[in-house]
C-alpha cells in the first residue's frame, strides 16, 4: 500500500472533526483557530518500539499509549486537548496491525474530542511519535516552577502500577514475586501499564490551585527532582503514605512495592504541589469531581535534597527513576 492511500484509509476518515479545525489532513500542514483569551500549549512524545513498548506489544494499545503520554503532558500544564498530529515509523505497511492500530487512535480522538489534523508516515524502526496541542486560559498554565518550601506534595491515583505491569508483560513477574499473583491482578497491572489514563480533569481543576505540577513518566523520584531544580526546592516524601493499589500490595512485598512507587515510570499520574493556603480549595474542588488524591510530603528549604521517611524513619533507597540516556 502507498503513503497516500495508507493516510487516506487508516487516518483521514478517522481523523474526528472540530470546528476550531479550519484544514486538516490532506494538504501541506494544518490550519487551526485559537480561541480568544487562550494560550497554545505543545507537547511530542517519542515512543520507540523495544524501549517504550515490547515489539509484540498490541497495535491497539500502543496508539492509545501514544496519545495518553502526550495528553498527560497537557494534563500536567491544567491545558484541555484539541488537536494531535502523527509521525509513524513503521517496517512496512502491514494492514492488520495498521488497522487495530487505527482503531485505538480513533477511540481515543472519539473520547477526547480531539482531531488528528496531520503527520507523517515513512519506512523504518516501528516508532510512533505523537504531537499533542491544547488550551490554556492566559496566565493560568501550570508549571515545574511555581512551588515554594512549605507547599503539600500531592499525588493522583495510585503508583508502581506500570512498573509491575512491566515485569508481567515480560514474564518476570516469578523474579520479582515470592507471592501468587492472581489474574484479576494482572489484568489490572497490564492496563495500567499499556492503557494509562491522562488525568486531564484534574489538570483543568488545579488551575490557580497548584502552584507546580509534572505527570509521572519517569518514576517519583526522577520526576520530584524537576520540580525540586526548577523551583528552587527540597522535599519530605513519605514512604507509608504513597498510594499503593492493593493488585500491586498484594501481588510483591512492601520494599518491591514502594520501589516500583518510587524509581518505576509509565504510571503518567500527576504530582503536584498546594500551599497550606490552598489545601482546603483542593479537597473541596477534587472530592466534588470524585478525583483520588494523596498527600505524600512537603517541600522545604534544602534546594535540591530529597529526604524519603517510613512512619517518621529516615528510608534508605539506592534507585533512581528511568534515564534515557
Amino acid at each position: 500500500m502507498k503513503e497516500f492511500n495508507l493516510i487516506e484509509h487508516f487516518f483521514k476518515a478517522n481523523s474526528g472533526q472540530r470546528k476550531d479545525v479550519i484544514i486538516g489532513i490532506g494538504d501541506d500542514a494544518a490550519v487551526t483557530h485559537i480561541p480568544q483569551g487562550q494560550a497554545l500549549v505543545t507537547t511530542t512524545d517519542t515512543l520507540l518500539s523495544g524501549v517504550h513498548f515490547l515489539p509484540d506489544a498490541s497495535p491497539h494499545a500502543v496508539a492509545q499509549k501514544a496519545i495518553a503520554v502526550n495528553l498527560s503532558d497537557l494534563a500536567a500544564m491544567g491545558a484541555e486537548p484539541a488537536w494531535i498530529s502523527l509521525s509513524l515509523s513503521a517496517p512496512s505497511a502491514d494492514e492488520e496491525w495498521l488497522k487495530s492500530f487505527s482503531s485505538g487512535l480513533q477511540e481515543l480522538v472519539d473520547y477526547y474530542s480531539i482531531q488528528l489534523i496531520g503527520g507523517d508516515t515513512v519506512q523504518g524502526p516501528l516508532a510512533v511519535t505523537i504531537t499533542a496541542q491544547g488550551f490554556v486560559p492566559f496566565e493560568q498554565a501550570i508549571t515545574r516552577s511555581g512551588a515554594n518550601p512549605g507547599d503539600l506534595v500531592y499525588v493522583t491515583g495510585t503508583i508502581g502500577d506500570a512498573g509491575l505491569g512491566l515485569a508481567i508483560a515480560k514474564n518476570e513477574q516469578a523474579q520479582v514475586s515470592n507471592k501468587s499473583m492472581t489474574e484479576e491482578n494482572k489484568a489490572f497491572l497490564l492496563k495500567r501499564l499499556n492503557y494509562p489514563t491522562p488525568r486531564l480533569l484534574t489538570g483543568t481543576k488545579l488551575r490557580r490551585i497548584a502552584s507546580a505540577c509534572i505527570d509521572l513518566s519517569d518514576g517519583l523520584i526522577s520526576d520530584i527532582k524537576h520540580i525540586l531544580n526548577m523551583s528552587q526546592c527540597g522535599a519530605t516524601i513519605n514512604i507509608d503514605k504513597l498510594p499503593l493499589s492493593s493488585a500491586l500490595f498484594d501481588s510483591v512485598d512492601k520494599e518491591r512495592a514502594v520501589n516500583y512507587a518510587l524509581s518505576a515510570g509509565d504510571d503518567y499520574e500527576l504530582l503536584f504541589t498546594v500551599s497550606e493556603e490552598q489545601k482546603g480549595n483542593l479537597e473541596t474542588t477534587l472530592a466534588s469531581a470524585n478525583i483520588p488524591v494523596t498527600c505524600i510530603g512537603q517541600l522545604n528549604g534544602s534546594v535540591g535534597k530529597l529526604e524519603l521517611y517510613d512512619n517518621g524513619q529516615p528510608y534508605k533507597v539506592d534507585i533512581q527513576g528511568y534515564q534515557h540516556f
